[in-house]
């Protein structure tokens, strides 16, 4: 008896096109895990505009006085975005073998992840007049520069501390760290001579804080680099995951292509409530 295969059956058994919302595709993304995600977005030339308050200065009154009238800063925020795609060409006989399309989703799933955090955090900014892709964090004029973290953390003290004056919120801040980094932190010591770690690695690895901050290690950071993210401080527009599958393209060699796409892009909108430092020898 011949086997039904959804390489084999009708189109209304195989969706040719599937919308994934991103929470559900690439949920590590770092995108949707340290911005305020304001809009959704399809096509090169759709731009999402976020509105934003920059908040007024409150004073006291004297009872019965008359209360001047704030004027908060209405400001809008233009998020441009990019799209990302990667194209899989399979034979027919490899696409329809056991589990090779859970596996083929896990491993696009991976793809686009690792390329939307390095665009997140390091992608160059496009030169006028081009608007897309955006800019990574990184490459954000404005952004404060905490400097290294080398024998303590009291750099990444002094660097908390202003970001919170410039009206950061502690309870909205991530802090990424390149596994390098990461690696460097958990080798400070309680003291001198002392072979304990500050941060708590030892035979159970350390729990992911800094400071009280979480702490997100990503390989898309660059080498001994660390971020502290406001997720206020970063408002973005995101798309569906769109995964799709044809037989049409490679019709003459019997063989399938899976493509899939995804469109975000992010924007600062205060750019000194986000901090960026080093890690360098600690020992």
């Amino acid at each position: 008896m011949a086997t039904n295969t959804t390489g084999t059956s009708a189109s209304s058994w195989s969706p040719d096109v599937r919308a994934i919302l991103p929470a559900d595709a690439v949920p590590e993304a770092l995108i949707l895990q340290t911005s305020s995600v304001a809009g959704v977005v399809e096509g090169d030339a759709v731009a999402c505009r976020v509105p934003w308050v920059n908040d007024a200065t409150a004073g006291f009154v004297a009872e019965g006085a008359e209360i001047s009238e704030a004027a908060p800063e209405l400001a809008e925020a233009t998020v441009f975005t990019g799209k990302l795609a990667e194209l899989v060409r399979l034979s027919r006989e490899q696409f329809v073998q056991p589990n090779a399309a859970e596996l083929l989703s896990q491993s696009v799933s991976r793809a686009v992840t690792t390329a939307a955090n390095l665009a997140y955090i390091s992608q160059v900014a496009p030169v006028s007049p081009a608007v897309t892709p955006p800019a990574g964090l990184l490459n954000v004029a404005g952004i404060v520069d905490g400097g290294d973290v080398d024998a303590s953390l009291d750099a990444l003290v002094d660097l908390l501390a202003e970001l919170a004056v410039n009206g950061g919120h502690t309870e909205a801040q991530t802090i990424v760290l390149s596994p390098t980094a990461w690696a460097e932190l958990r080798k400070l010591k309680i003291g001198t001579g002392s072979n304990q770690s500050l941060i708590g690695a030892g035979t159970h690895d350390a729990e992911r804080f800094l400071l009280d901050v979480p702490v997100i290690v990503s390989a898309a950071a660059p080498t001994n680099t660390g971020l502290v993210i406001d997720k206020s401080a970063v408002v973005s527009a995101v798309g569906t995951v769109n995964v799709q599958q044809s037989d049409q393209v490679y019709f003459t060699s019997d063989s399938i292509g899976l493509r899939a796409t995804w469109r975000f892009g992010a924007s600062v909108v205060h750019a000194d409530r986000i901090g960026k430092f080093t890690v360098n020898n600690v020992a």
